[in-house]
């Protein structure tokens, strides 16, 4: 593997600690919990889009970029933290959100002014478009934009969610700690695709488990094809030849509740739960419907008493803000 030659910028300080939730595990009466907490990277107050920006950021720069251009909903971590990591590398940051201008930014869109990323507002039916355009304009103007898919998950970010499996090769060797799975929020694919390519490589045997905030595994709208695909181009990125098939991806498509961005009990439930057992607290798009998730896997006896678990945290906390009439 090529790992180590692949342009990179530090963004954070790794490894990111594992920490055993006792008291989770204690009412939960069943697997042992472990928490890999990707919410403590420093940039822009974490979360795992940290560990695909390095590669990102790190290309762009090889490649004399002078301005990040992504997309994302309204409250998208991954768009708060490009414009922490633009901020980072002395970059100018530009993001397409579908939404609508609020009269007050809060959660994470108000993070993305305060880090002076200019923000272009539009339909969701127009997002791809508008990303595409908004690229073309600043082409046009003389810059230098670099295009970031939606979640940063291409072959160049997915290559911080392989790296992320040799760091926690060595973290679950020194702690003695074989858990049955690792589990997830997915959404973009880039995180699952990393983590699923990086278990390969790494000799890793338990379960995969994406937990999916938006995506589907049945009928023509199926995202294992996605995954694969993403993981293929990663593998040749950093000079493997092992190819993944559809059937290497778990995905676990039951908790969409009413869709994305729109949380309800079982993420409001999680939060609390979690926040009130052990001092952490979850963002309501994204960890908490994993968390909701495998807090009712457990329920169901899927995992249980004598195995381990490794619940990976994702970050996005700072979207509970944009939600603090639910509590």
């Amino acid at each position: 593997m090529k790992l180590a030659k692949l342009p990179r910028f530090n963004l954070a300080e790794f490894p990111t600690p594992i920490h055993y939730l006792k008291t989770l595990t204690k009412s939960c009466q069943g697997p042992e919990i472990y928490m890999k907490r990707d919410d403590l990277t420093s940039l822009g107050l974490g979360g795992n889009k940290t560990r695909k920006l390095e590669f990102l950021v790190g290309q762009a720069l090889v490649l004399g970029a002078d301005t990040l251009v992504t997309a994302g909903g309204i409250q998208s971590n991954h768009c708060r933290l490009t414009a922490a990591a633009a901020c980072k590398a002395g970059l100018s940051c530009e993001l397409v959100l579908n939404g609508t201008k609020p009269s007050v930014p809060n959660g994470n869109l108000l993070l993305d002014t305060i880090f002076k990323a200019r923000v272009h507002y539009c339909a969701r039916e127009n997002r791809d478009a508008t990303l595409v355009q908004v690229a073309q304009d600043l082409t046009d103007k003389g810059k230098k934009p670099f295009v970031i898919p939606i979640g940063g998950s291409n072959a160049i970010g997915s290559v911080g969610y392989v790296n992320a499996m040799v760091e926690l090769k060595d973290q679950l060797a020194a702690m003695e700690l074989t858990p049955a799975a690792i589990v997830f929020a997915s959404s973009s694919g880039g995180t699952q695709a990393g983590l699923a390519l990086g278990a390969k490589l790494m000799g890793f045997t338990g379960e995969i488990l994406g937990v999916s905030i938006d995506q589907t595994k049945i009928g023509e709208d199926s995202f294992l094809p996605v995954l694969a695909g993403i993981a293929n181009e990663t593998a040749q990125r950093i000079g493997g030849d092992m190819v993944l098939a559809q059937t290497d991806f778990s995905l676990n498509c039951d908790y969409l509740g009413a869709g994305y961005a729109k949380p309800g009990d079982l993420e409001f439930n999680a939060i609390q739960r979690l926040a009130q057992t052990e001092g952490i607290l979850l963002g309501p798009v994204y960890t908490a419907r994993a968390m909701g998730g495998l807090l009712d896997l457990i329920h169901k006896k899927v995992y249980t008493k004598g195995q381990s678990v490794l619940f990976w945290h994702t970050g996005g906390t700072p979207e509970l803000f944009a939600w603090a009439d639910r509590f």
